[in-house]
């Protein structure tokens, strides 16, 4: 290294002037030398592997959110597509996914730092008095000479102005690890789409079971309207002496029990108003009705392979596992690349002397380096093994990713198939069983028979009511799942659920 030092010269002797310049050299390297200017490199210890932050979004609570607002006085009207929207705001686990997605990115830029010049400011004063002969200058010049230096110099001061530049001009490490946050940071943007899939789920999930509920209700009040007038009509008939008092009993317990039954399906509704407004983070307090969605048609038969296929191509959380493959396969490499030789460049550029605007002149120092790696302590085989776990596990984790789409695709085709024959044998049952019903009370009101036979009718309408709309719940909830499994759950649910004018 050499550095040039350069000043207002006159009024002393060379040879003082040249040994002052030496201690100077000295003292001054050490008082304004910015950290980096002997810098040798990245370093070894630069070039281990950054702790990468990694989503998780099946982890995260998709039932929970944030409230948005406040809760207004009226009652709000909430379609299926208002539902998806407000979650989309809301929900705490899409929310923590953006945050999530937000820490990657500041990793990438402190990766690519790596790889950019550091520029830094210097502004010094230095005020200092030097004992020669405690520094090693220990020369007595000969009186003949008629002069002598003096032991102690100073005190003196003066002022730097610099800049200070440390570029990385080649370290394979560094550029590895930035290759591999900028794999992390698709990953995350892709988190953040199937972070949005799930939350469509959710609230598509919580706003079907609404509607479900909703027909049970209604089924349910239909139901004890029959009753009643099954009742009524039994007081009549008993009153005129036609019925004996037991029909009287049992149309009024099935009256009872169905009452009952509208208190729980009732609860049970304001119960799932409740899960819908945590998932889409409605205002605390805030009503809402909401509106069936009214299915267009059926869903048309989709072969296996070709669900597969759309599953694979467009399934948000099953490319971030290959991003996170691709991601761990250049950590490795630049674990691997500990060992491999970097080369810097550093030094700085500036003024310095008694008074920097009146008395001072130019200093430089420029540094070219290569630091290679000599013992380590078996401290990069440990970064190795480490990245090379870290892969496997990414890789099992994409196998296993794959094997569980295929689970879905399958699960949710073979749902869709049962439930939309189970709406189709309810319908039919349905028919039958007000057939029945309708059967059985022109008889008990012609008096051939009693009110067993009523009763019975009405239960087998009540469970076949109860059957239907299972059926089409369920086959609701399987678009949804199909929805999900194709990685299209945003756009299938918009598709498959139409409101109908």
């Amino acid at each position: 290294m050499k550095t040039i030092w350069s000043g207002e010269r006159g009024g002393a002797l060379f040879i003082f002037l040249c040994t002052l310049a030496v201690i100077f050299q000295g003292v001054a390297y050490s008082q304004t030398s910015p950290p980096g200017t002997l810098a040798t490199g990245t370093g070894m210890q630069a070039a281990s592997n950054p702790v990468r932050v990694q989503t998780a979004p099946s982890d995260q609570n998709f039932q929970g959110s944030v409230p948005q607002g406040r809760a207004s006085g009226g009652v709000l009207e909430l379609t299926l597509e208002d539902a998806i929207e407000q979650g989309l705001k809301a929900n705490l686990g899409l929310l923590t996914s953006q945050q999530a997605s937000r820490e990657v990115r500041a990793e990438r830029y402190r990766a690519l730092s790596g790889l950019l010049p550091k520029l830094t400011g210097q502004l010094s004063m230095t005020e200092q008095q030097l004992n020669l002969q405690a520094l090693g200058f220990l020369i007595n010049f000969p009186p003949q000479l008629g002069f002598s230096v003096p032991h102690i110099v100073g005190p003196y001061s003066y002022q730097s102005v610099l800049v200070n530049a440390n570029i990385p001009l080649f370290d394979f490490s560094a550029i590895s690890n930035y290759r591999a946050s900028k794999e992390d940071l698709k990953a995350s943007v892709l988190s953040i789409k199937n972070a949005r899939d799930l939350v469509v789920q959710a609230v598509g999930d919580a706003y079907l079971q609404i509607i479900a509920d909703h027909a049970r209700i209604a089924a349910t009040q239909a139901e004890i309207a029959a009753d009643e007038a099954v009742y009524n009509n039994a007081v009549h008939r008993h009153n005129a002496g036609v019925a004996i008092g037991i029909d009287v009993l049992r149309s009024q317990v099935e009256l009872k029990q169905r009452q009952q039954q509208l208190v729980a399906v009732t609860n049970q509704y304001e119960k799932g108003k409740l899960t819908l407004g945590r998932v889409i983070g409605l205002p605390i307090g805030q009503e809402f009705t909401v509106a069936d969605p009214s299915p267009s048609l059926p869903l048309s038969p989709m072969p296996l392979h070709d669900a597969e296929e759309q599953a694979y191509a467009h399934r948000s959380d099953f490319q971030a596992a290959k991003a996170r493959v691709l991601a761990a396969q250049f950590s490795l490499r630049a674990s691997k690349a500990e060992r491999y030789p970097t080369l810097t460049a550093s030094g700085f550029y500036g003024d310095e002397g008694l008074r920097v605007l009146t008395n001072s002149h130019g200093v430089f120092n420029a540094t070219g380096s290569i630091q290679f790696n000599i013992f380590d302590g078996r401290r990069i085989k440990g970064d190795i093994l480490q990245s090379d776990a870290l892969l496997r596990n990414r890789q099992n984790e994409l196998e296993n990713l794959r094997a569980q789409i295929d689970y879905e695709v399958r699960n949710a085709l073979l749902d869709l198939k049962s439930a939309g024959d189970q709406v189709n044998v309810a319908k039919s049952n349905m028919d039958l069983a007000n057939q029945s019903l309708g059967q059985s009370r022109d008889r008990f009101g012609a008096g051939v028979t009693n009110t067993v036979e009523v009763v019975q009718a009405q239960q087998a309408v009540a469970e076949a009511n109860e059957n239907l709309i299972s059926a089409q719940y369920q086959y609701n909830v399987a678009k949804v799942s199909l929805a999900r499994a194709l990685g299209l759950a945003e756009e299938g649910i918009r598709s498959y659920f139409k409101r109908q004018p």
